[in-house]
């Protein structure tokens, strides 16, 4: 896994190759490091390899070497993800643009990126009314107090109110930045950032150093929206990067729960439209609990056996859905799309219930997101 690690970086580098094109290599060639050694020809019958970017890519490709720039790499970047590692947020792999390299600094909790431990994302207005702050500080907490994790992305407004009130409750958040881990954005979140790192996590798919980019910032909802089994939209007029969220979380499979307000009330405009579409609306913390209760509840750390030995049987006692999922992956590896389709159940109770057999020791994962029965 550590060769591999190294080829998701290398690859990252080559502009023009993203997320979607790095899956169609991976799946075609097994891994990375064979596709790093391909040859045009080879690269050619990979769907969206034509001769433009394959020409540029073999012009970049010779001037990078691949261990030598990863510890470089390493000297201002030392902690880092790839979909090669373990750690890799499981919730982010069932997206069809995860980011290659996921950055991070703060306190890590393992059973968080396997998904174990709920994330419930917090998203609205740079620009609340107090009635916004007063709800998002209502939920946050509600939230944090029934062990869910926060994750937001520590913009002025709902995001900042939302990651204090999980701070002040000495609850778990995760910020997602659109600036490198090591640059502060909007530089008066400060002191919230010191505290999210020392209570949470931030990440961030821009390695240190990079500097705020307009694009960056939508372009990162995509990982609040994945890395979430749910999106809340406290307050969101109809030009907002929250509705950008929502509506990549609606795309990604995920619940969407909407505070309502007045049709007068300009910043909640964008949240009755997604009510309009079927999004949920919260009546009280309490309701908004009840639509989660659908998450399984959480296993103490002592339960939770992480590298369970494999077992050639299942348990006799397997839960009816579970069992459905097994029986949905065939003799040969089998692509987690076609396992949605088999079994007929959202992506998302697929996704739980591959995590619970690869943690009983019946299911393997390999590269490109297909499973084998262990």
């Amino acid at each position: 896994m550590q060769v591999e690690r190294i080829f998701w970086l290398a690859w990252a580098q080559i502009s023009g190759i993203g997320p979607i094109l790095l899956r169609r290599l991976e799946q075609h060639f097994g891994t990375l490091e064979e596709a790093w050694e391909a040859t045009p020809a080879q690269l050619g019958e990979v769907e969206g390899f034509g001769d433009r970017i394959i020409n540029t890519l073999m012009q970049k490709r010779s001037l990078l070497d691949p261990e030598k720039f990863y510890q470089q790499h390493l000297d201002k970047n030392p902690n880092f993800w790839t979909p090669a590692d373990r750690a890799y947020p499981r919730l982010l792999l069932e997206i069809p643009n995860p980011p290659p390299v996921l950055y991070y600094r703060g306190r890590v909790e393992l059973e968080e990126n396997l998904g174990i431990i709920p994330s419930i994302a917090i998203v609205g207005t740079r620009d609340p009314d107090d009635y916004g702050k007063r709800w998002t500080r209502k939920i946050a907490t509600a939230l944090i107090q029934k062990g869910f994790t926060v994750v937001s992305g520590m913009a002025e407004g709902i995001d900042t109110v939302a990651h204090q009130a999980c701070i002040d409750g000495g609850g778990r958040t995760i910020a997602v930045l659109g600036t490198g881990v090591d640059v502060i954005y909007p530089p008066r979140n400060h002191g919230l950032y010191e505290d999210i790192q020392a209570q949470g996590l931030v990440v961030s798919e821009y390695p240190s150093g990079t500097q705020p980019n307009r694009p960056h910032f939508p372009q990162r909802n995509r990982i609040i929206a994945g890395w979430s089994r749910a999106t809340v939209v406290i307050q969101a007029p109809t030009k907002s990067g929250a509705l950008i969220t929502a509506h990549l979380a609606n795309d990604f499979c995920r619940d969407v729960y909407v505070l309502p307000a007045d049709v007068d009330r300009e910043r909640s405009l964008g949240c009755l439209g997604l009510l309009s579409r079927g999004a949920h609306p919260i009546i009280t913390p309490g309701h908004l609990l009840d639509l989660l209760g659908s998450i399984p509840e959480l296993d103490s750390a002592e339960q939770l056996q992480l590298f369970p030995p494999t077992t050639s049987t299942p348990p006799p006692n397997l839960e009816p859905e579970l069992q459905q999922v097994l029986d949905a992956i065939a003799s040969q590896p089998t692509p987690f799309d076609a396992i949605v389709q088999q079994t007929g159940l959202p992506a998302s109770s697929v996704s739980s219930g591959l995590l619970q057999l690869e943690l009983q020791g019946l299911v393997s994962q390999l590269p490109g997101m297909q499973y084998q029965k262990s």
